[in-house]
């Protein structure tokens, strides 16, 4: 995340100061953030200001999920049976599209690399490829029991989901059908997956706060596609997140406990617990890295989200403004020049 240390030794000082830019000139860092108030809220990263707020007046529906094109030019937002694309550099609380179809919540958001599709998993069991140029849903996949969590592998042609029936599927998006299947903990509904930003491996966590992690073996492996190499309990309460870090060399998970607990990845893919962030009040939604994997922001039901700093495992900024549960982040540091 592009900002020198010394912003951190004296954070009173630095909030002070005036603001040198407008939220719309310096789209350097994009930090996003959800609520069960119906809002979507934008900060200023460093001084915890909120820059603008989507405030859906008149409108019904939590805001679930949220994602940010790769060029920073678009957010996503999941809100119940939809999903409302904004324009982030503008002031507009009319999206610019939205797509309409999902027969219940929309639990996952996410862009293509190139940010030409938007993909989303929803509590309807199907998954669903929608055209951001045409605006028209593209395809759609049957899950056949409500999908918890989509991510889109980084080689861009196959999508990874996980359900309430306990089952990780792979898509492959040239062809309308799931390639792979797997079921960890048998019936026990898999909360949240998340896939190495190498294709190295894939992480998986269920509601009973554990998680299970497969090896990614290429095509000319002795070993299956999915090879399990690791498992453990990260939390003995819900567990609602897990995210692998851009570097591939941390695993963050949320949970009902109130905690974000780091993990460290070895080369042998085994998992130690580093850090445990400590500071919120109740359960902890969702998390989003910074590109340099340096810094964690968080969404809790305190309804307030917090940047830590994963060095020191303390909270570097908070951002207060939300009325209920804050439920989902989203964050785009990443330098496109």
């Amino acid at each position: 995340m592009p900002a020198p240390h010394s912003m951190y030794a004296a954070p009173q000082q630095q909030q002070a100061q005036p603001q040198q830019q407008t939220p719309q000139q310096d789209l350097s860092v994009v930090l996003v953030t959800g609520s069960y108030d119906h809002e979507i809220r934008f900060w200023e990263a460093w001084s915890g200001i909120c820059s603008r707020t989507i405030a859906r007046s008149g409108e019904s529906g939590q805001v679930n999920r949220l994602a940010i094109s790769p060029d920073k030019r678009l957010l996503a937002a999941a809100i119940h049976k939809k999903v409302a694309v904004y324009e982030i550099a503008g002031n507009s609380s009319t999206p610019v599209v939205v797509f309409e179809g999902h027969g219940n919540n929309v639990t996952s958001v996410s862009f293509h690399s190139e940010g030409k599709w938007v993909v989303t998993g929803s509590e309807d069991s199907t998954i669903r490829i929608w055209d951001l140029r045409s605006s028209h849903l593209y395809r759609s996949y049957d899950n056949g029991s409500p999908v918890n969590d989509v991510c889109i592998h980084p080689n861009q042609g196959e999508l990874i989901s996980c359900d309430q029936a306990g089952s990780i599927k792979q898509w492959d998006l040239s062809e309308n059908v799931c390639t792979l299947e797997l079921a960890p903990a048998g019936d026990v509904p898999i909360r949240s997956v998340s896939i190495a930003s190498d294709g190295s491996c894939l992480v998986a966590g269920n509601n009973k706060g554990k998680v299970f992690v497969w090896k990614i073996n290429d095509d000319h492996s002795q070993h299956p596609r999915f090879q399990a190499v690791f498992k453990f309990t990260a939390h003995t309460r819900y567990l609602t997140r897990c995210l692998l870090s851009p570097d591939v060399k941390l695993l963050a998970t949320c949970s009902a406990d109130t905690t974000v607990k780091i993990w460290s990845i070895t080369p042998n893919y085994e998992f130690k617990l580093e850090k445990i962030l400590q500071g919120h009040q109740r359960w902890v939604w969702d998390c989003a890295f910074s590109a340099d994997s340096a810094y964690l922001v968080t969404a809790s039901s305190d309804h307030v989200a917090r940047l830590w700093e994963l060095a020191s495992g303390e909270t570097v900024r908070q951002y207060n403004g939300h009325r209920k549960a804050a439920v989902c982040v989203a964050l785009n540091d990443v330098n496109l020049a």
